[in-house]
């Protein structure tokens, strides 16, 4: 190693790096060079790399300190399943850049440097295409991130999943898995089951079973996460039929299930994209706003309607469709404030981060002065996290529901061999007084999940919680 790296040249000729950033957050852990180098000539040429390292542009990895943008690298897309030469650069390339620009890499579960020695032999010992693109998708589980995941490129994964999919959306409530919408209700008399009905077995084989199997391949910062992106994909098949074993009105069936391609569905995963606009009046004194489904041009009608209301409701049990705290959160806020701050990546000194400024909110010299309920679950996540960490700093808000799916910051794309994209939080975002909020999520003042009687009954039970906080509030005055 020594001969290898004194052929590149005299290292002496280039500049000392700078020193460390101010308010330097973490940075890079050098210290095997010290305990694992037993030459000290190899010891010293080491240090000397790292003091006068590159400085400024980069080749490979783009000079933005916010969020690590990786360029220039070939993504070897015509070999989906690469030789074991190609597949340790896959497990070397992703374990570099989580040990140097993921901001989160101190919140693993494991020492990060264990990970790679764990892994060596899993990505030698793999057979086929498959095989390489589970234990990808199991080391992107293990730095717990929900913005990580395998996005484009794992053919074989997707195939095993199947292209087939059920005539309704479930998910967990109270443990079970509950049928809680039908993207088509015209296939509802077809199936039998019912909206609230809990499906116990598929293909013979019990819920729980069936999750304990796939929870090392799903990725994500926190278990509601985890579940949530679970249940969409729980009753996929390569066939289109499956047997289901289900509960309804305390009865156990059973039935044959029918299942389709997606494109024959008004298939969604997160939440129903609807054409309705994001705000309207449950009450003559309550606005609800669904931030899904509002728009900038929506501003002045919310503006008025303020104006006349006591009591406002904010929906983000979804994907914001607005940066609200630029065109929301004025109207509730009197003074500028910070809700939240950030680490950025020291560019000159890979592994190293440090704190930013506040990221800010603007006041309103007449801010609303009703009751502020915002509304949050597993579905919040990234921007909504950071519009219900916005609302939060109002100091006016009560969050009500339950906890969000722990991954803020914007994300940073990557490609490994074979053609796989994946990608991480690229930016640290922490609340003012630097308190995590990746993996833990949001969490709220009142805590409030669906249950089955009240997704059976069709009701949305953290409203009806909303609204009974603003009567209650009301009746005291």
């Amino acid at each position: 190693m020594l001969v290898w790296i004194n052929s590149f040249g005299d290292i002496s000729q280039y500049k000392r790096a700078k020193t460390k950033s101010k308010n330097t957050f973490s940075k890079q852990n050098l210290d095997w060079i010290s305990t694992m180098i037993k030459d000290i000539s190899l010891k010293e040429k080491l240090y000397q790399v790292h003091e006068r390292r590159n400085q400024g542009e980069h080749f490979y990895v783009g000079s933005n300190p916010e969020v690590p943008t990786f360029l220039n690298e070939d993504p070897y897309a015509n070999m989906p399943f690469p030789d074991d030469g190609f597949r340790l650069l896959s497990l070397y390339k992703y374990w570099n850049i989580i040990d140097s620009y993921f901001p989160y890499k101190h919140l693993t579960d494991k020492n990060w440097d264990n990970v790679l020695i764990e892994y060596i032999p899993y990505f030698i010992a793999v057979k086929n295409e498959l095989e390489y693109e589970l234990v990808v998708l199991k080391i992107i589980g293990e730095v717990h991130d929900t913005h990580a995941n395998l996005w484009d490129g794992a053919n074989k994964l997707y195939y095993t999943k199947g292209e087939y999919y059920p005539p309704f959306h479930v998910r967990f409530a109270e443990n079970q898995l509950i049928v809680d919408d039908y993207f088509n209700l015209d296939k509802m008399e077809m199936t039998g089951i019912k909206v609230g009905d809990i499906i116990t077995h598929i293909n013979g084989k019990t819920v729980s079973e069936i999750v304990d199997s796939l929870l090392i391949y799903f990725p994500a910062s926190n278990s509601a996460a985890k579940m949530r992106d679970i249940s969409y994909d729980i009753l996929r098949s390569q066939k289109n039929e499956i047997d289901i074993t289900y509960l309804s009105s305390h009865v156990s069936k059973e039935v044959k299930l029918t299942l389709y391609e997606k494109q024959e569905l008004h298939w969604y995963d997160w939440y129903k994209i609807k054409n309705e606009k994001g705000y309207k009046l449950l009450t003559n004194d309550i606005l609800y706003l669904n931030l899904a489904f509002l728009n900038e041009n929506d501003t002045p009608a919310i503006e008025e309607l303020l104006k006349k209301v006591k009591s406002v409701i904010v929906d983000v049990r979804n994907y914001p469709n607005i940066m609200a705290m630029y065109s929301l959160l004025p109207y509730f806020q009197t003074t500028k404030k910070p809700f939240a701050v950030f680490t950025h990546r020291n560019i000159n000194n890979p592994g190293e981060f440090y704190w930013t400024k506040g990221f800010r909110i603007y006041g309103n010299k007449k801010p609303f002065s009703g009751k502020l309920i915002v509304l949050e679950n597993e579905i919040t996540q990234s921007l909504g996290e950071f519009t219900v960490m916005a609302f939060k700093a109002t100091g006016n808000a009560t969050v009500i529901g339950s906890q969000t799916a722990g991954a803020d910051g914007r994300i940073a794309y990557m490609f490994l061999p074979g053609g796989l994209k994946t990608s991480i939080s690229g930016r640290g975002v922490y609340y003012p007084d630097k308190r995590e909020a990746q993996r833990i999520g949001i969490i709220p003042d009142i805590e409030v999940k669906p249950t089955i009687k009240g997704i059976q009954e069709g009701r949305d039970e953290l409203i009806e919680k909303a609204i009974e906080m603003i009567e209650k509030i009301s009746i005291a005055k």
